[in-house]
């Protein structure tokens, strides 16, 4: 029997590249059976290994709302365990980063999980339709939770909504009110108005406009119908400021109430002893009027030849 110390070298380095692949194939299946038995089963994690979903459609968690939760996990513990999947290092949270935030308030050394096997896109996807789904998700966050779905897969509204379980007029609208800009969607979440109300501002093109009808609803406490009413009224003032006037065209009782006014002065001249002639030429397109008034009154037994003064109006 040929000693292993006899070997050449290079049998040596292909035994050592064996028993290597052999190892690392032992500690894959290890992992592996590690994987599977801890899929479908709670487990107690520190809350200190879990870090925040970066797909998490949630801007903002209300401090009163967590402190609500906290009391309620104190007195009768987290009823529903939250959903995360393992990272190279940590776990990370697919559903539930409410109840981890309340737990941390309350100082709470392990929290119960279910450990689910999704990579880091599906994760995401399923942060944002539990958070769509939930009811407490103001208008905005869930109308941009569903741009971020179409995005993230390059879907249309339809197959959007096919995701969701819902219409497709239903992504679109929520789509719609993602055109209003950071200042209107902080008024009209602090005036606690509506989605309606949101795309009934949409028809007013000026963000200054619109900044100031979210004020007129709030302080004049506008329901929706009321409020499409009035933007419906301030439009079609602000058309019609905007339209041009055609210029006033004289009409032909004006036209005669100003020849009566004429031969009413020509009929008094001549009650007062004077001669006035008027004459009137009408052409294609005027209307000449000569009235001739004398200068001199002529006396008996002397005829002189009048000056006159023609007025052509």
């Amino acid at each position: 029997m040929t000693s292993l110390f006899a070997k050449p070298k290079k049998e040596l380095e292909m035994e050592r590249e064996r028993l290597r692949r052999q190892w690392q194939e032992l500690a894959e299946r290890e992992k592996a059976l590690q994987q599977n038995d801890e899929f479908g089963r709670i487990h107690m994690l520190s809350p200190d290994l879990i870090r925040p979903n970066p797909a998490q459609p949630r801007k903002q968690f209300e401090d009163d709302a967590i402190i609500r939760l906290a009391d309620s996990i104190r007195r009768y513990g987290i009823l529903q365990p939250l959903t995360v999947r393992r990272t190279n290092d940590s776990f990370e949270i697919v559903a539930g980063e409410r109840r981890l935030r309340a737990a941390q308030l309350l100082g709470m050394e392990s929290v119960p999980c279910i450990i689910v096997n999704v990579d880091s896109r599906k994760s995401a996807e399923l942060a944002i339709i539990e958070n769509i789904q939930r009811e407490n998700l103001n208008i905005f966050e869930q109308a941009s939770a569903i741009a971020s779905l179409i995005d993230m897969y390059d879907l249309t509204q339809e197959e959007a909504a096919r995701q969701l379980s819902t219409s497709q007029s239903f992504v679109a609208n929520k789509l719609r009110i993602l055109r209003l800009t950071a200042p209107e969607r902080e008024k009209i979440l602090a005036y606690e108005l509506t989605e309606r109300h949101a795309r009934a501002l949409l028809k007013v093109a000026s963000v200054e406009q619109r900044i100031r009808i979210i004020d007129y609803i709030k302080a004049h406490n506008l329901n929706v119908a009321t409020t499409e009413a009035y933007i419906d009224r301030f439009l079609a003032e602000n058309e019609s400021a905007k339209r041009p006037r055609a210029p006033r065209r004289m009409i032909l009782k004006d036209i005669r109430i100003f020849y009566n006014s004429i031969d009413k002065a020509v009929s008094l001249i001549q009650q007062a002893g004077i001669q006035v002639e008027s004459e009137r030429v009408e052409e294609d397109d005027t209307i000449e009027l000569k009235i001739r008034i004398p200068k001199y009154q002529t006396t008996p037994g002397h005829t002189p030849v009048p000056d006159c003064v023609t007025e052509n109006v």
